[in-house]
């Protein structure tokens, strides 16, 4: 994961996992020794924001710019300009967790200013099990439309497959061959796959060629707890 780092922007339609990836993925880039920020652009989404881990992303040292207070449960396109001021002096990362496919891709071109000569990379978390990218085509039908509506190109994939807690390792192989034609077929690299925490005593890792970045769920709904960060 030596690549992640300046500015990396993480997309995808909805039920990719996408915000999932973001929090878990600025918690092990953290780990690594970096300073980092997660801005929670996810304006079309009222469930599962980033903003829902914000307690345990300040435990650990992890920056999380939000929208004000009285604007965290809103469907507003609410930016502060904490944001902006990110993206001109990132830092060693700032990850931009934003939502809503195409749709919630649209604030991204609400920063062109900002975000103009900068290093960007803009990363599609894929999962296969989902509507409209259970096919090749349908992920890059969906890199197409949120390339336009952000007038950014796209960097690279994040495999994320999986059914929530009916995930088996099964699904994980499965998804990881779809994840490597869709890069050979699109030209994108694979940058890394997702795999829950809870099923890394059964995986053979040796099968991916690719960074695993493991998943410690944090965005439950309100019968179920997070798992635990710390560890």
């Amino acid at each position: 994961m030596e690549d992640i780092t300046g500015i990396v922007i993480l997309v995808g339609n909805y039920g990719s996992g996408k915000t999932e990836v973001a929090v878990n993925l600025a918690v092990d880039r953290k780990r690594a020794g970096m300073h980092v920020r997660l801005a929670d652009l996810d304006l079309v989404n009222p469930y599962f924001r980033s903003r829902e881990a914000r307690g345990r992303l300040a435990d650990l040292g992890i920056e999380l710019i939000l929208p004000p207070r009285r604007f965290l449960h809103a469907d507003l396109p609410v930016l502060d300009p904490a944001v902006s001021g990110a993206i001109r002096s990132p830092g060693q990362l700032v990850l931009l967790d934003v939502g809503g496919d195409d749709v919630g891709a649209t604030v991204l071109a609400s920063l062109s200013d900002a975000l103009s000569g900068k290093e960007i990379r803009m990363l599609q978390v894929v999962n296969p099990f989902r509507p409209f990218t259970e096919t090749i085509e349908g992920c890059m039908e969906v890199c197409r439309r949120i390339e336009s509506a952000s007038r950014l190109r796209m960097s690279g994939i994040i495999g994320n497959a999986h059914l929530i807690d009916e995930t088996t390792v099964d699904h994980i192989y499965r998804g990881y061959d779809f994840f490597v034609d869709l890069s050979e077929k699109s030209g994108l690299p694979l940058k890394l796959i997702a795999v829950s925490s809870a099923l890394v005593s059964e995986i053979d890792f040796t099968r991916f060629s690719c960074p695993v970045l493991f998943l410690k769920r944090q965005l439950v709904p309100p019968w179920k707890k997070a798992v635990p960060l710390a560890g």
